[in-house]
């Protein structure tokens, strides 16, 4: 890999909730967007072996964390009774984090010094909301048992990082970010209304700010953009901190769709550059490999003469 001069742009795919869309056009598609880095915030399916497995074998630079319905078969009641393969047989949810390896960065970090970035990963298989579920889980996977000792997992993940620029990425967004229905962890099914991110991933960012790292970036997916009880809105897919950091909820949903034409399928595009977000957006790439939708969601302010670029950054939800 040629390694990026600390000038320029680094270009960051961010890829939502997969939900077993995906197949070989997205490689094409990432490598004719010039992707530098792709993020996957999980959810690839309903523990989809042959789509996580098509995922690791991406040759571009990567990092990943697992969704809930990654566990779906392994933890819920429901899922256990739906299971299609016997787990006294298989464990799927094993057999995903062995295929991805050191990619997959929940609980932990992957230093890509050549971009001069750290990605470190929130919890894995997270649902979301301040009660903590699936205890069993957690315990024989990782050793937790509550949100403090989550979060102290994380920020341990943090401390290790070589660079001291870290992108955040989880499944389920932080705690934080507002509690209506639009916002991008709200509460959008009965009763309406309420913040649905996980605080151990709040309590890390929080702390990771305290050792000095920047965090230009946090993105995750898990709350689709599509609302359940208002289908003439889309949920509200970022916010800013006034410390500068974007907060993208990547969880287009589908990302794929197909007409008379052929497909097109999206992406979120961020566009990093001395540790400072330029502009976050979603594109929709058709068959031809042509951006032909671009939203952006966020573009940084441009400062006023005499004023210091940083004093512009203030937060700003969409």
């Amino acid at each position: 890999m040629v390694k990026i001069a600390s000038e320029s742009v680094i270009k960051i795919a961010v890829v939502g909730d997969v939900h077993d869309q995906w197949d070989a056009e997205d490689k094409s598609v990432l490598q004719h967007l010039g992707a530098d880095l792709v993020l996957f915030v999980g959810d690839f399916g309903n523990e989809s072996l042959p789509v996580v497995s098509a995922i690791a074998s991406l040759s571009l630079p990567k990092a990943v964390v697992l969704g809930n319905h990654d566990a779906w078969y392994s933890v819920t009641g429901w899922g256990r009774k739906k299971c299609p393969y016997d787990r006294a047989v298989e464990d799927r949810v094993q057999e995903q984090l062995d295929l991805l390896g050191e990619a997959h960065v929940g609980y932990s970090k992957l230093d890509f010094p050549d971009l001069g970035l750290t990605v470190v990963g929130a919890r894995p298989f997270s649902w979301g909301g301040s009660e903590w579920k699936y205890t069993e889980f957690y315990w024989q996977r990782y050793g937790i048992t509550s949100f403090a000792e989550s979060a102290n997992r994380i920020v341990e993940a943090a401390k290790q990082a070589a660079s001291d620029t870290v992108i955040f990425i989880g499944h389920c967004g932080p705690l934080g970010l507002g509690d209506r229905p639009e916002d991008p962890c709200g509460r959008d099914w009965q009763p309406l209304g309420g913040d649905h991110g996980d605080p151990d991933f709040a309590d890390a960012i929080a702390q990771t700010r305290q050792l000095g790292k920047t965090i230009p970036l946090v993105a995750f997916g898990h709350m689709h953009h599509s609302l359940r009880h208002n289908k003439h809105l889309l949920r509200t897919p970022l916010a800013t901190s006034p410390e500068g950091t974007v907060y993208l909820n990547a969880a287009s949903v589908p990302r794929v769709i197909f007409t008379e034409d052929g497909w097109r399928r999206n992406f979120s595009l961020v566009h990093l550059q001395h540790q400072t977000v330029l502009q976050a957006a979603l594109v929709w790439v058709d068959q031809t490999y042509s951006v032909i939708s671009e939203q952006v969601w966020y573009r940084q302010p441009v400062p006023e003469p005499g004023r210091d670029r940083a004093t512009v950054l203030q937060l700003h939800t969409i």
